[in-house]
């Protein structure tokens, strides 16, 4: 009868953060509470969308840290 040798477990091993699905965590956050989290690079917009995205952005919150009021 063989018998493995038990391994040691590291109790650091349960500290590690579990992975956090972020698609999962943007689409419940647009379903509750209506806030939208999109890259103006995701490739699921065509051309049009991430110029919008762009521009959304860049009027909200300005470029090179300028802000528009």
């Amino acid at each position: 009868m063989k018998i493995r040798p038990q391994r040691y477990r590291c109790p650091l091993g349960r500290l590690q953060p579990d992975v956090t699905n972020l698609e999962a965590v943007k689409e419940t956050g647009w379903r509750e509470q209506r806030i939208l989290v999109v890259s103006d690079t995701d490739e699921r917009l065509d051309f049009v969308e991430r110029e919008l995205v762009r521009r959304l952005g860049e009027r909200l919150y300005g470029t090179g840290g300028r802000r528009h009021g």
